[in-house]
């Protein structure tokens, strides 16, 4: 059993073998994978995730790393829609359940038309490794299983890392290790625990 040091420190090689790249060893089709880790090492992770980021993207080699805070992209849609303040106010008004809600619809989350998915797939490129981050914070408006499945139909070209602050044993997500979301086959764990 690795400790959290020794998993991060796998990150950079794992992402660098060409059978990452290429989908080789995953039934040769491009591979969405899980990093999941202890939610009180969020802040580790973090730094890690900037580190790896860096050495790759200031490198020589031909892949870039792009990353998706699905909390910051939530805020972004809100905000270019003109809908930010009017969620903050809703919520004031009608606590959180009324904005989980509005929230949801205003996204497009259960749509062929989400725009999650949409504002993610128009920026990335062939070379691109994505790395999905900001689980936690958008939960439990955006839930991670909802997002892979939505991305895997729509992105099938280049490798997805989710950044995942709980358990993932193959089959079912946990996030913070104790809420259970549905269950996702098709993404791959990292690093192994």
């Amino acid at each position: 059993m690795s400790n959290i040091r020794e998993r991060l420190d796998q990150i950079l090689r794992k992402i660098k073998e060409d059978s990452f790249i290429e989908g080789r060893g995953l039934g040769n089709e491009i591979g969405y994978y899980v990093f999941d880790y202890e939610p009180k090492d969020e802040l580790l992770v973090r730094e890690h995730i900037k580190f790896v980021k860096d050495k790759i993207n200031n490198s020589n080699l031909k892949i870039k790393i792009i990353e998706f805070d699905l909390y910051q992209i939530m805020l972004n849609i809100l905000k270019d829609k003109g809908y930010l303040e009017k969620t903050i106010k809703m919520e004031k008004r009608g606590g959180s359940d009324r904005v989980l809600k509005g929230t949801k619809r205003t996204l497009r989350l259960l749509d062929d038309n989400n725009l999650l998915v949409k504002y993610i797939t128009e920026r990335v490129k062939g070379n691109h490794i994505v790395f999905l981050t900001g689980i936690g914070k958008a939960w439990p408006i955006i839930r991670s299983h909802t997002v892979l499945n939505n991305l895997h139909a729509a992105l099938d070209e280049v490798p997805v890392v989710m950044f995942f602050p709980g358990v993932y044993d193959g089959a079912t997500l946990k996030l913070f290790g104790e809420f259970k979301d549905d269950n996702y086959y098709r993404a791959f764990r990292l690093v192994e625990k």
